[in-house]
């Protein structure tokens, strides 16, 4: 497989639904995150709880990719993801934006690079995110 098709395969999953989702992780991962909170970094321990986490709080949790990019083995995506909370399971909402570059290793997500932004639900913000099917 190719590390795109690598990424292409986590991010075409469910992280509220999926309950093998880590095994698509490197025991070594290392993920880099930069927020509007601020910098966190997450290693495969982390991002199991954090994963944890995901599926207590929402009904799903679904990427929509727009742009994915791949220069010698490095993946560059871009993309929003969209919830439904457990609070509100008749409604999904688009929660973030994000671009996340990965490197891979074994078959599996191995370094992760990525940025974030909370959605502004204008209609130029969402509609940018369409604009290109991979």
């Amino acid at each position: 497989m190719s590390a795109k098709q690598i990424v292409k395969a986590f991010y075409d999953l469910d992280l509220a639904k999926d309950q093998n989702i880590i095994a698509h992780f490197h025991k070594d991962c290392e993920l880099k995150w930069h927020s509007s909170k601020g910098f966190t970094k997450l290693n495969f321990q982390g991002i199991e709880e954090m994963l944890k986490g995901v599926r207590k709080s929402f009904h799903s949790f679904k990427y929509r990719v727009s742009h994915l990019l791949e220069d010698n083995g490095v993946v560059t995506a871009r993309y929003t993801i969209y919830v439904t909370a457990i609070e509100r399971p008749e409604k999904e909402d688009p929660l973030a934006h994000f671009i996340t570059i990965w490197e891979t290793k074994d078959g599996k997500l191995y370094k992760g690079f990525e940025i974030s932004q909370q959605v502004d639900n204008s209609s130029e913000s969402l509609n940018s995110y369409a604009e290109i099917k991979i």
